[in-house]
């Protein structure tokens, strides 16, 4: 069961770092298009401003729930270092009980702001719901909530393989 689980977070952990690196890959295509329409073709879209900055806000929520899996979020630990092992550790599980909280409102506020919304427009993207453009709030809480559980029930995880793919290609390519 936990092989099973810890490979659908694998996979879960890949989808999100495609998602947000296809937001940024994405975005850095649209941006260079809605400058060159405005100063070289003089026709300024209203559409990649937008657009961009919800791709933006996608990457951010989904970037930052794989960011918390690979522990690569920002963390200040010279405090807790220097506390001895046991409090160390209770305040690890402190910590984690407080991301899983945070998470929660985050999905469920998030859901409620998407809901509340849901019949609005942007203004520059008549077909776009304002609803929508606020779903990776709910989206990333949900996402690192399942990342804070698993760090929680099973440990960290920011060891395994497909985590630190980069140097396990570098080491790949020493032998």
């Amino acid at each position: 069961m936990k092989d099973t689980l810890l490979r659908f977070n694998d996979g879960l952990y890949m989808t999100c770092i495609w998602v947000a690196g296809l937001s940024v890959a994405t975005m850095s295509l649209i941006i260079p298009w809605g400058i060159f329409a405005r100063y070289v073709l003089g026709t300024g879209s209203s559409w990649p401003e937008p657009v961009s900055i919800l791709l933006m806000v996608v990457f951010t929520f989904v970037g930052a729930a794989a960011s918390y899996r690979a522990g690569a979020h920002m963390a200040v630990g010279m405090l807790v270092d220097r506390l001895p092992q046991r409090i160390r550790l209770s305040a690890s599980l402190l910590v984690q009980v407080l991301m899983a909280l945070i998470c929660l409102f985050m999905a469920l506020w998030g859901a409620k702001l998407c809901a509340t919304t849901w019949n609005q427009f942007v203004a520059s993207l008549p077909g776009l719901r304002v609803g929508l453009t606020y779903a990776p709030i709910p989206i990333g809480g949900v996402l690192t909530l399942v990342f804070v559980l698993e760090k929680l029930l099973l440990g960290d995880q920011s060891h395994r393989r497909v985590v630190q793919f980069d140097l396990v290609e570098e080491n790949e390519g020493a032998a």
